[in-house]
This record gives C-alpha cells, structure tokens and sequence, in this order.
C-alpha cells in the first residue's frame, strides 16, 4: 500500500510534465484504436458472407458483364438452389462525394435470396408494381433524409442519362446479419435493361453478377468448379468463388493500403515509447539522489525497480484509459459522417485488448533503463546528485 501511495504522488509531482505524456498516449491509443478500426471495417462485410451463397462474375474482370442467358444454365448445376443476378449502378447523386451503393437487380428472386432483408417503412408491393420504385437502407435514409415517396436523381457514369428513382421502402437486416450493409440502394433491374435497349442496344441483356444459393455449404468448391466448366471456351468465361472470396477481392485490391494503415498505427505507438521514455529518464535524474537515499535507508533495488516502472506503467495506463474511452465516441462519430463508405464501423473487443497491451509495453519499456539505474544507483554517488 505504502509504494503505491509513493508511485501516485511521484507521478503527480510534476503536473504539467505528467498531464503533456498523459495527453501524448490518449493520442497515441486514440490513433492506434481508429487506425485498427479502420482496418477492421475492410473486412466486415466479408465476415458476414453466407456460406452457402456463390458469386459468379466474368473470368476476366468485373468490368466485364455476362448474358443474362446464363442464368437457366447455372440454375441446371447440380446442387443449385436458386439464382439471382445483381448489376453496379454508379449513378452519381448530386455530388461525387455522395457516394453509396446502387445496384439493380431481379427484384422478386433477390429477395427471396436474402430473407434477412426485411422492409420497416414503405410497401413491397408499391415497390414490385413501380419499375422506377427503389429500396433503400436504414443508413442511408437517416444520412440524406430520404423518406418513403421521395424521389432520388441520379446521374449515371456506367450508364449515361439522368435517372430518377421513388423510394418505395426503407430496409434493415434482421437475424443473423443484424449487422449487415445497410447502405445500398436496390431497383428493378428490368427498368435498366429496358432504358439500356433503347439507348445502346448492344448492352441490354447484360449483367454484372450471379448469386447462388446452394443446398450444402461443404459442396460449394464443387458446384463453383461445376459453373465454371459450364462456359468454358465460351465468349464469356465465368469465375465463380464463395461470397466471402468475393468480398475479400474487394478488400485485396486495396491490400498495400491496409498494410501501410497497420504499419502507422504501430509506428505511432513507437513515438509515444520515446516519448515516455524520455519522461522517466528525465525524471530518474532528477530523483537520483532521493533513490540514493532510500538505498541508504535500507530499502532494496527490487522496491526501487518497482517504484520506477510502477509509476511508467501508472502514467501509460491512466493515458491509456482515457484514449479507450475516447475512441468509443470518436469512432461512432466517424462511423456515422462516413457511413456509406463504411456500413459497418465499430471498435471490436481486440482493438481494446491491443491498446491495452501497447500501453504495457510502452510503460514497461520506457522504465527499463531508468528502473536499472535506479536500481543500481551508488549511494555515495547518488546523494552527491543534485539532479
């Protein structure tokens, strides 16, 4: 009791100097918890794949579409339970920076596809009846404001014109992806090709992908192989992989990114480590002389190790605290202004334990050498000190 009560006023004997490395490590682990988060909202929607659910694209690149004809012939495949198909929009809605998902889609087996979809605002039949009508998530209502019956004007990219849609009903995920994207915007991919045959000709019949739903999750390599070999040496070649391969292409094409944003959160760690080092060589200087006194005393070097890295190891993780609880609402924040780009943004339980775990090592290593020269400290020499 008696040390800890030393290492708590030892650490507070310097005010400022001890509230600047505090500030210096809630940076730090507030940086390193958003950088870690951000890595981790890469890979959420691959987590939440199906795993009885295959994607079937061109063989040679997305960019490429296949014929809608394929769609009976992959229905046919051994095990196939039903098929949907689903293209990317890229309408442009006022600004560029307005950025969320769009795609269109067979609206009927898209939805018999995905049951966890469920509509909490609008009417399903209005939007079957509407071949303008759209759906869109909870997220994306909330960040716009769009309300059932109000219109959303697109400017298409992929497709040239001006494109307008009526919300028809707002969605959410229930059950197991209680957590899923809830950004994207669905609409009746008829509605498209009739627009695209008129306009270009040569594109209409056309789509992006296929999604599969199989009967058994342990058969997915075989009926993926078994697609494939359907359209081999055909015009249009298809590569099918699981749903979650699918989304992780996604993620690999932004790999080298992740990696540099892994490699910075740790390097910020590296800053503070100097930092805070160089606030305990500083302050085993300055109290050289009281730890020669203490030796005198007859206190040994293992209270004077003690009390070195107990007051390292109490300024990290009082910064360390203070940065967790910072990172919770900045996150939420940050999850909430960039929602579309990030559905799904939340701190998970192994940031907190890597924060923690950096605090540690930070407030141990910054006390190795002065705890050993504290330790090891002469008395003569030491009560000589001045500071």
């Amino acid at each position: 009791m008696y040390l800890l009560r030393l290492i708590f006023k030892n650490a507070f004997r310097h005010k400022l100097r001890t509230g600047l490395t505090i500030l210096g490590i809630v940076v730090a682990i507030l940086a390193f918890g958003m950088l870690q988060t951000l890595v981790t909202a890469w890979y959420e929607g691959a987590n939440l794949a199906s795993s009885t659910r295959l994607v079937t694209r061109n063989a040679i690149s997305l960019a490429f579409s296949l014929p809608l004809a394929y769609k009976d012939r992959i229905r046919g495949v051994e095990g196939v339970k039903r098929v949907t198909y689903a293209n990317w929009f890229g309408g442009i809605y006022k600004e560029p920076s307005n950025f969320f998902p769009q795609f269109a889609v067979d609206v009927r087996s898209f939805l018999e596809m995905y049951p966890e979809l469920r509509l909490i605002d609008g009417d399903f039949d209005a939007f079957l009846r509407d071949r303008r009508g759209c759906i869109i998530g909870t997220k994306l209502a909330e960040k716009y404001g769009f309300k059932v019956g109000d219109v959303i004007p697109l400017k298409g990219a992929i497709y040239p014109g001006n494109w307008n849609f009526t919300v028809r009903g707002i969605y959410r995920y229930e059950g197991a992806n209680v957590s899923a994207d809830i950004t994207n915007m669905y609409f009746h991919w008829q509605y498209l090709d009739d627009t695209v045959r008129v306009l270009s000709p040569r594109r209409a019949g056309q789509i992006g992908t296929f999604i599969i739903d199989i009967d058994r999750a342990e058969d997915l390599g075989t009926i993926a192989q078994a697609i494939d070999a359907t359209f081999k040496n055909s015009l249009a070649e298809t590569l099918t992989e699981s749903e979650k391969a699918f989304n992780l292409s996604f993620v690999a094409m932004s790999d080298q990114i992740i990696t540099i944003v892994k490699l910075v959160s740790f390097v910020v760690v590296l800053i503070i480590m100097a930092v805070m080092a160089n606030t305990m060589a500083m302050t085993a200087r300055e109290r050289m002389s009281e730890y020669a006194t203490l030796k005198a005393l007859g206190f040994g070097p293992g209270f004077l190790l003690a009390l070195v890295a107990g007051e390292s190891l109490f300024i990290a993780f009082v910064g360390c605290a203070l940065g967790i609880a910072l990172t919770i609402p900045v996150a939420a924040g940050f999850g909430k202004a960039l929602s579309t780009l990030f559905p799904i943004f939340r701190v998970a339980p192994e940031t907190y334990a890597w924060q923690v775990g950096c605090a540690a090592v930070v407030g141990l290593a910054a006390a190795v050498l002065p705890a050993i020269r504290a330790a090891t400290v002469n008395v003569v020499d030491g009560l000589r000190s001045i500071g």
